[in-house]
C-alpha cells in the first residue's frame, strides 16, 4: 500500500530479545525500526510519536488475558493511559481454550543471573536479591484488538474468542 512503517522495539531485559530478534527480524523485512531503552515507552508515548503498539503472545486465555514476555502489561497500561490502540499478535496455536483468565496461567521465574550477570558482567551488587519472572500477564480490557492468521478479534474479547472456537471446532468436524 505504500505506507512507510516504522518501528520502536523495546529492548525486552534482561534477555534483549527486542534489541535481538524483533529489531533483526523487522530489518529483513525492510521495516525501519529504532531500539529503545524498556523505560524509554512513555516518553515516547506522551510526546505523541506512538500509533498504536503491537505485541505477540506466549498464550491466551479464554477470556483474552495474554500472557507474553515481561513488560507487556506495562505497556498495555501505558497505553491505555495515552489513549493508544494495544493490538495483540498471535497465532491460533496460542489460545489456551482449556484456561478461564490469565490467573491460572503459570509464570515461570527464571534465573537470578540473567540480571546479576548482564551484558556479561557483573551488573548487581553480590548478595542482592532478584526477582525474574519470563512473563506477565495482559488484562484482557487492556487490549484493544487480538490479530489471527484467521480474522482480528474486537471486544468483547471473551465471547468473540468462544465464537472463535465453535468455528474452530467446526472446521475440523469437517476434516
Amino acid at each position: 500500500q505504500g505506507k512507510k512503517i516504522r518501528v520502536y522495539a523495546d529492548e525486552t531485559r534482561p534477555l534483549l530479545q527486542g534489541a535481538r530478534l524483533t529489531a533483526w527480524e523487522l530489518q529483513q523485512s525492510g521495516i525501519e525500526v529504532t531500539v529503545i531503552c524498556d523505560n524509554m515507552a512513555a516518553f515516547l508515548m506522551a510526546q505523541e510519536r506512538i500509533d498504536y503498539i503491537i505485541v505477540g503472545a506466549d498464550r491466551i486465555a479464554r477470556n483474552g488475558d495474554v500472557a507474553n514476555k515481561i513488560g507487556t502489561y506495562n505497556l498495555a497500561v501505558l497505553a491505555e493511559k495515552h489513549h493508544i490502540p494495544f493490538w495483540v499478535a498471535a497465532p491460533l496455536s496460542t489460545f489456551d481454550f482449556n484456561i478461564d483468565s490469565g490467573t491460572q496461567i503459570p509464570i515461570e521465574e527464571r534465573s537470578p543471573d540473567e540480571i546479576i550477570h548482564g551484558f556479561g558482567r557483573q551488573t548487581c551488587p553480590p548478595g542482592v536479591k532478584v526477582y525474574n519472572p519470563a512473563f506477565d500477564v495482559t488484562p484482557h480490557q487492556l487490549i484493544s484488538a487480538i490479530i489471527t492468521e484467521e480474522k482480528v478479534l474486537l471486544p468483547p474479547l471473551d465471547k468473540n474468542i468462544t465464537l472463535l472456537k465453535k468455528n474452530l471446532d467446526l472446521n475440523l468436524k469437517t476434516y
